[in-house]
């Protein structure tokens, strides 16, 4: 079945769309909550969304709602590079309208309101430019876990949609649960990234307070190293693909 580049590009759009309410939405209302049930509860509504949204638009777009994912298929070739620019900047939209819904329903309690404003929408951090007390990680700590992380999740990625695996239906569930467990590794490092557009997001919305401009100072890491994570998942793949295994862009 052949789709439309729009339909693939407004399928991305929705899926980071989705991404951001929800898993973004459960970090942003339960800012406040302490201990290992926020964590339980950000990382299972991340694994769960992207479980659903690959179900629902993986077919269509194959579901990447993240540059990292985005840029290692690109390498990897399996995608068409045409389709790499219109896909960032959909997931981008995508992220900054979701986020902006959730920031406009906590706008609506002052009480939550000031706990988003504090953690910058619930921004990913490490120590220094001004992030809150929380974010006690170096730069270099941050950077190895959004790295090593981002890596194993795209590997997996890479493993589970090829397209000679019998059990591709399945692919979704490998995809959200390691989602999960990535998420339950990396939240108390740094809020558990993974996926730029994650982190951007929340950033950009948060320089709406002058007292939060420290996320999109620090978006940059949020990039480069999930970024440089997938990329690196794109060439291990290549070194376990069957003999005789050919890529089509």
């Amino acid at each position: 079945m052949a789709w439309s580049p729009v339909q693939k590009y407004m399928a991305e759009f929705l899926g980071t769309f989705g991404l951001l309410l929800f898993g973004g939405g459960a970090a942003v209302f339960s800012l406040g909550q302490l201990g290992n049930a926020r964590v339980i509860l950000v990382s299972f509504a991340f694994g769960i969304t992207v479980l659903g949204l690959a179900y629902a638009f993986g077919e269509i777009s194959g579901g990447h709602f993240n540059p990292a994912v985005t840029l290692s298929m690109a390498l990897s070739r399996r995608m068409p590079m045409k389709d790499v620019v219109p896909y960032l900047v959909a997931q981008i939209l995508g992220g900054i309208v979701g986020i902006a819904v959730v920031f406009g329903i906590v706008a609506g309690s002052p009480g939550p309101l000031g706990l988003a404003q504090s953690a910058a929408l619930g921004s990913q951090c490490y120590s220094g430019s001004g992030a809150p007390l929380g974010c006690g990680f170096s730069v270099g700590s941050v950077f190895l876990m959004e790295l090593a992380a981002t890596f194993v999740f795209v590997l997996i990625i890479q493993f589970v949609t090829r397209p000679e695996n019998g059990a591709k239906n399945l692919a979704p569930i490998a995809i959200g649960l390691t989602l999960v467990v990535t998420n339950l590794v990396a939240i108390n490092v740094d809020g558990a990234s993974i996926n730029p557009v994650r982190s951007f997001s929340p950033a950009l919305l948060a320089t709406y307070w002058s007292s939060a401009r420290w996320a999109i100072q620090e978006s940059w890491l949020f990039w480069v190293a999930p970024i440089l994570g997938g990329l690196l998942a794109s060439v291990v793949e290549s070194m376990f693909r069957p003999s005789g295994t050919a890529t089509s862009a």
